[in-house]
Formats: structure tokens, sequence, C-alpha cells
């Protein structure tokens, strides 16, 4: 079942298109990512979603129960850090903060828009490994990510954005076997 379903969504920037009929969906559970070059329409789309007044249809609501103790069990570097102040956290942490932050309001679907930009190897990794205890958990993820390498391995279908349209869309494990993919539609 669909947890979330675009059709035909355009965007614009004032008079600049943006967006050119999206149309995508993320099954409960699932991973998507949506890789794209800079520009592409990838933040768009998830600015998209959020700013959607016009919702056709709700599921049930709240996603698990997120609380202190159990966010703490998939974020335990956090659990370390409860008394630092925010601005003394690093990118990664703070990146898994937010996500953190966001969970306590228990959600069913999560949209992270470019979660590994700027982070050190080390701390994709260590991201890579928490959207993967989240997907365990039940928790469905749409994610706005030029990283293949993240994307990849956590992902159960994708689409891939170009200049405000789905240009390829299928199973993760298909668009990585095209090696073809990555220079006609990702490479800057």
């Amino acid at each position: 079942m669909a947890l979330l379903a675009l059709e035909e969504v355009h965007a614009s920037y004032g008079s600049t298109r943006a967006l050119y009929g999206v149309n995508l969906e993320a099954r409960a559970g699932e991973v998507v990512p949506l890789p794209g070059r800079n520009g592409a329409g990838k933040s768009t789309t998830l600015k998209s979603i959020v700013a959607l007044v016009d919702v056709t249809r709700v599921a049930e609501e709240g996603g698990g129960d997120w609380s202190v103790a159990r966010v703490y069990e998939f974020f335990p570097r956090l659990a370390e850090m409860a008394r630092r102040r925010r601005g003394s956290l690093s990118g990664g942490e703070q990146q898994m903060l937010t996500v953190v932050r966001t969970l306590m309001g228990n959600p069913r679907l999560l949209l992270l828009d470019e979660p590994s930009e700027g982070l050190a190897p080390i701390v994709v990794k260590a991201l890579a490994d928490q959207v993967r205890a989240l997907k365990r958990a039940g928790l469905t993820m749409l994610l706005s990510e030029q990283n293949l390498a993240f994307a990849g391995p956590l992902a159960d279908r994708a689409y891939v954005i170009e200049r405000g349209e789905i240009r390829v869309e299928g199973p993760m494990a298909g668009l990585l076997a095209d090696e073809a993919l990555p220079r006609a539609h990702l490479s800057v």
C-alpha cells in the first residue's frame, strides 16, 4: 500500500518552473531515494510534499511509540551527548539530532533532504546504519540524495529526477546495475 503518492505535481519559484508533473510513491516500510544532480528538483519535490494542503487521503495517524528511551536505542551516540548544546555538535551529530527530533512526533513517513551531504565517510556509514535500523522498525523514508553509495544499499526503489521530471524509476538494484545511469543522469 502506498503511504505517499504524488500525481502530476508541478511547482514553480515565481515564473520559473521547477517540477513538471512528478509522479512517485513510497510504500509502507520502504526507503525510496530521489537521486539527481544539483538543481534537478529533489529538494523542491520534498518541499512540495510538505506544503501540500490538498491531502486527499490520510492514513492512520502515528508511526510508532518513539519515546526518548527508544530513540536512544537507535541513536546511542546522542544519548552520550544529551547535555551538550546543539551548536557544539558536529554536522553528523546535528543531522542525527534532526532525525531524532522528527521521530519524537511519531511519523509514519520521514523526508530526508541530502542527509549525507558534507559528512565525513565514517559519519555517513553511521547514518546509513541508523537509517537501516529505522527501516527495519517499519518507518517509510523518502530521501533526496546524490550519494548512491549511501542510498543504494538502503533503498527498495528509486526515482531519478532531472530538470524537474522523473526520468528513470525502478528497483534500486536494477538502477545500480545500469552503468550508464550515473553519467546520464547523476554526474555534475
